[in-house]
């Protein structure tokens, strides 16, 4: 990954990986704690991209401006782009991206059916596939793998159901990510209420780098719950004024889920957001929805 690679080397981890084939999903600021800006980023994505070797490959969006502008410093491997009509691409998907065709330009490769959601996971397929055919694997044996792929944890991972509320984990914490997962939400579940519950813990998040697109990134939700705990590095109230949903602002995770278990009701959508543990919430949601009679 892009973090220094320990406290007497300071290049990020993945310039020692020597990788012959390299998937580069998209950039975006993050991890301000040890990068003072993009550019700080794709100063290190450019070392990762001169380490694959001129007879590798390298997978990359078509359309990702700080990606582009990390391969115009120098660029010496053959690379294939995403979401390309003369590359990889889909067709005929479903709205919820649960279903799509591969093609690779225009040649049909095969039909993905699958329990996932959402284009960012439409793009992690498409990237899956052109790296597997590189490493020698048919593309329709890869289409068809993705068909009967089991989701990791963590990703859209349904925790429970109870009395018809359907409660799910993520680990979404960066506006990008947060959209494309609500919006795949979204689109699985239609018109049915989704109440959205986010901890913004990450340090970039606690930071406040992101505090002027992370409002416009939860605007799927119906209602949402924003954990505010002491010594968060910014005031999320500043934030909220450009929300338009219900929005509740708590710094204690047992009133969180006390206020979503009165407000809750069957065939509701629980989506609990964060990149760590967040006090148990998801258990502690569960049982206390189980209490319900």
């Amino acid at each position: 990954d892009e973090y220094d690679s320990a406290f007497f080397d300071k290049r990020s981890k993945f310039v020692h990986y020597r990788p012959r084939t390299l998937v580069l999903n998209n950039l975006e600021f993050d991890h301000a704690d040890i990068f003072d800006d993009l550019a700080a980023i794709q100063k290190q994505f450019h070392h990762l991209v001169r380490t694959v070797p001129g007879n590798g490959l390298i997978i990359t969006p078509s359309a990702d401006e700080a990606l582009s502008e990390v391969l115009q410093q120098g660029c010496w491997t053959p690379c294939e782009y995403l979401a390309d009509q003369r590359a990889w691409h889909v067709t005929d998907k479903a709205d919820d991206g649960s279903q799509f065709t591969v093609m690779f330009a225009d040649k049909e490769m095969g039909r993905v059916d699958w329990s996932l959601i959402g284009e960012h996971n439409i793009a992690n397929a498409l990237a899956a596939i052109a790296a597997a055919r590189h490493a020698g694997v048919i593309v329709e044996h890869a289409v068809e793998a993705l068909c009967h792929f089991k989701s990791v944890k963590r990703r859209m991972e349904i925790r429970g159901v109870v009395n018809g509320i359907t409660v799910y984990d993520d680990f979404a914490h960066h506006p990008t990510a947060i959209s494309s997962t609500l919006q795949g939400l979204r689109h699985k579940v239609g018109k049915q209420r989704m109440i959205a519950i986010l901890e913004p813990r990450s340090n970039t998040m606690q930071m406040g780098i992101h505090r002027d697109t992370l409002a416009a990134s939860l605007s799927e939700a119906d209602q949402l719950f924003i954990y505010q705990p002491d010594g968060l590095g910014w005031d999320l109230n500043c934030m909220t004024r450009d929300i338009v949903m219900p929005t509740v602002l708590l710094n204690n995770i047992s009133e969180i889920v006390e206020a979503v278990v009165k407000m809750a009701k069957p065939q509701d959508h629980v989506l609990i957001m964060s990149n760590g543990g967040f006090g148990g919430i998801h258990d502690l949601l569960i049982n206390k929805l189980k209490e319900i009679k």
